[in-house]
Order: C-alpha cells, then sequence, then structure tokens
C-alpha cells in the first residue's frame, strides 16, 4: 500500500516532478560527464609525460638519475637477465644518453640524445604516433635521427638534411660523426621538442666509445598508476649496482596531481549535489505542505508516524531511483561520443605543460567506473538525506491540527 501511495503521490503534481527530475537527471549526467573529462586529462598528462619519454620504470646504474653521469653506465644483458621477462611488463627500451652540439649549415644547438633500438622503443613511448614529418627509426638505420618539431627549427632543419653532432667521448676523445634527419615529432612538450634527438643505440654506443653499454632502460608495464608497487617488487631482483625507479619517484609534481585526483572529485561532487539536494529537499516540503490535511487523515485513521516517514522516503527513494537510472544513462552516452570524437580545440588554445606531463588542446572524456558510481551513488544520497527532513515533520504531526490547518 505503501508503495501505491507514494506513486500517487509523485505524479498527483506532474510539472513539480518532471522538474525536480530534470535537475536530478542534468546534474548527474554533467557531473559523470565532468569526471569523464577530468579523467581524460589526467590520463593524456600522465601518458605525455610517461609515454613519451620516462616509461613507466626505469632501471639504472646507481646515481645516474642524480646526475646523468656518462660514466655510470652498464651491460643490460649481463645485468638485468630474466628480470623483465614478466607477464606485467608489456615492453622495455635499452637507452643510452648524451648531451652535446647539433650542427646543420651556419646553424647549431646544445641537445640531448637518446640512443635506442627503434622496435624496442616502439613498446615503451608512442613518439612514433607524434610524427609531423617523415618517418621513425628503423632497427637497420645505421644513423638516422628522429628530432623535436622546435629543435627542427632552430637547426632550419627537414627529413634528409644532415646533422653534425659533437660531444665528449668515455676515453677522452672528441666524439663527432653525421646524422641523417629520418622524422619530426611534435608532442606539446617544449623542453623535449626543443631538444630531444632519437639516434640507434649502436650508433651512439660507437660515438661515446661505449661498445655493449646502456645508460637505463625504460619499462613500461599493465599497470602504470601501481608501478611503485610493482617496482618495489623487481628492485628485490636487481644487482646491488642498479636501482628502479617509478614514474612518480622521476616525477614528483605528477604524483601530487594524481594522489589528488579523488579529492577534487569529491570536492565537485559534493559542491554540485549540495545544490541539487537543496533544491530537491525545497520540493519535497512544499509537497508535505500541502498534503498536510491528507496526512493528518491518514494518521486519523490509523496509520502510524513511521509509516508517513517511510511512505515520503519512499517516494524521494523512487525519484532519485529514476534520476539515477536515466542520469546515468545519459552521462555514460554523452562520455562514450565525448570518448569516440571528443573536441578539437587546437585552433585556439595552446598546449600547456604542467608537472611533468602535457595538457593537449582537447577535450575528450574516459569511461571509468567510479566516475559513474560516484555521482549515482552521492545522488541517492542526496535524495534521501533531502527527503528525511520533510519526513520527519510529517511523521511529527498531530492528526488534529493537521486537518485543521488551511
Amino acid at each position: 500500500m505503501l508503495y501505491q501511495l507514494a506513486l500517487r503521490n509523485i505524479w498527483r503534481n506532474r510539472r513539480r516532478t518532471l522538474l525536480t527530475l530534470s535537475a536530478m537527471i542534468i546534474s548527474s549526467a554533467l557531473l559523470i560527464l565532468a569526471l569523464g573529462i577530468f579523467s581524460g586529462m589526467l590520463h593524456d598528462m600522465l601518458a605525455s609525460a610517461t609515454e613519451q619519454y620516462y616509461g613507466h620504470m626505469v632501471i639504472s646504474a646507481n646515481g645516474y638519475q642524480d646526475d646523468r653521469d656518462m660514466f655510470r653506465h652498464f651491460s643490460a644483458e649481463k645485468s638485468t637477465g630474466t628480470v623483465l621477462e614478466q607477464d606485467e611488463i608489456l615492453g622495455y627500451s635499452q637507452r643510452l644518453r648524451s648531451f652535446g652540439l647539433l650542427s646543420h649549415q651556419q646553424n647549431s644547438s646544445p641537445s640531448e640524445i637518446l640512443g635506442v633500438l627503434p622496435l624496442q622503443e616502439r613498446t615503451v613511448t608512442s613518439l612514433q604516433n607524434s610524427l609531423i614529418d617523415g618517418n621513425y627509426l628503423t632497427d637497420e638505420d645505421p644513423n638516422g635521427a628522429v628530432l623535436g618539431s622546435g629543435l627542427a627549427r632552430r637547426l632550419n632543419v627537414v627529413p634528409g638534411d644532415q646533422l653534425v653532432f659533437v660531444t665528449q667521448a668515455a676515453d677522452g676523445s672528441i666524439g663527432n660523426d653525421l646524422l641523417l634527419v629520418r622524422g619530426v615529432f611534435s608532442t606539446g612538450d617544449i623542453g623535449h621538442d626543443n631538444a630531444l634527438v632519437l639516434v640507434p643505440l649502436a650508433w651512439l654506443q660507437q660515438v661515446l666509445v661505449l661498445p655493449g653499454q646502456v645508460h637505463e632502460i625504460a619499462v613500461r608495464t599493465d599497470q602504470p598508476l601501481n608501478a611503485a608497487e610493482v617496482a618495489q617488487q623487481y628492485r628485490a631482483h636487481l644487482p646491488e649496482t642498479l636501482e628502479i625507479f617509478d614514474w612518480g619517484a622521476m616525477l614528483p609534481e605528477m604524483r601530487e596531481v594524481v594522489a589528488s585526483y579523488d579529492v577534487s572529485r569529491m570536492i565537485i561532487v559534493s559542491i554540485l549535489y549540495i545544490a541539487t539536494g537543496l533544491g530537491i529537499l525545497n520540493t519535497f516540503f512544499m509537497a508535505v505542505m500541502e498534503r498536510t490535511r491528507e496526512l493528518g487523515v491518514l494518521m486519523a485513521l490509523g496509520m502510524r508516524p513511521g509509516q508517513i516517514r517511510a511512505m515520503i522516503l519512499l517516494e524521494t527513494t523512487i525519484m532519485g531511483s529514476l534520476g539515477l537510472l536515466c542520469g546515468a544513462v545519459a552521462g555514460i552516452a554523452l562520455s562514450l561520443y565525448m570518448a569516440l570524437v571528443g573536441v578539437d580545440l587546437s585552433g585556439t588554445l595552446t598546449p600547456i605543460t604542467y608537472a611533468g606531463g602535457t595538457i593537449l588542446p582537447r577535450l575528450h572524456a574516459v569511461i571509468e567506473p567510479g566516475n559513474i558510481l560516484i555521482p549515482s551513488v552521492c545522488l541517492l544520497f542526496v535524495s534521501l538525506l533531502a527527503g528525511f527532513l520533510p519526513a520527519n515533520r510529517a511523521a511529527r504531526m498531530q492528526p488534529v491540527v493537521a486537518i485543521r490547518e488551511e
């Protein structure tokens, strides 16, 4: 009986009910979409920091990450063995790093030269997807170079041009050789676009007189947000001369951004649903006040205060559940559209580098369970909380007073 009475009371004033439901649906749908876009920005920042340069973890000689000392090198095959042959490792890349001077005709610029095995590097980073001109390196390329767009402009080079690289070699001599530009990439990260150059590992080992040596091994895992735990597990299996860092240790500011995400999400949910809850509270107070005489008659006929309270709370539960369902469907649909299509803002905005990552000039959503469950559960909770006060007021009314009230 309470269920039938609750349904009748909900739809006795259709306009007010529809307005309240619309507020619930719109608020939850837009909140799900906003959280999805927020997650998309966070994923873009993390991917730009880890999948364009660092990787999710880095193995290097003790102290190398502190000062990038050229002489802190090791043999990858002898040191890591089968440590990296695990299911959670999606890929790893051996690297040798050097800093020197690149020149083309009358132009020159200091640069970071990263020697890689192109096929391995593809499994860790995604620079091959950021090419704007030319082609990526191949394992058969003896002396190719892929460089950032800012560096290419400074040197005034295009694919096919020749570069001269000069640096200090490990034996004390001056290392120098020629490079051929194969491609140009643009990541939106000013630091990488203005200085980074990828070259074949064997070529750089020869220039630096470090045959068979590397400075680090970049690793990609299937659990980027849990990279710290994975790194801790692998640390015990590495030689004492090596150390392993997760991306959070190398990018502490990015780690703080990720750690604050859940707090920021709850703040956004709270602010929006406080406003929505006030609207729901006002609606049910009005509904109770206009039914005061009716509620008095029901109590005079024998309905107990607890049943009155339960009936009104049932009304709020039904409306909250209906708003939750429709809002979740609409929010998922909007998020799915933004995930598949998105909005390109590159015509009006430029990439923003923050905390080691890059916020791209685009809006796209990432659909995560938490971005749907949190708004949905909070909406139901707010509905029940907003319905409790008018339900409690109605349950405490005296039947005689309620019947006489105009």
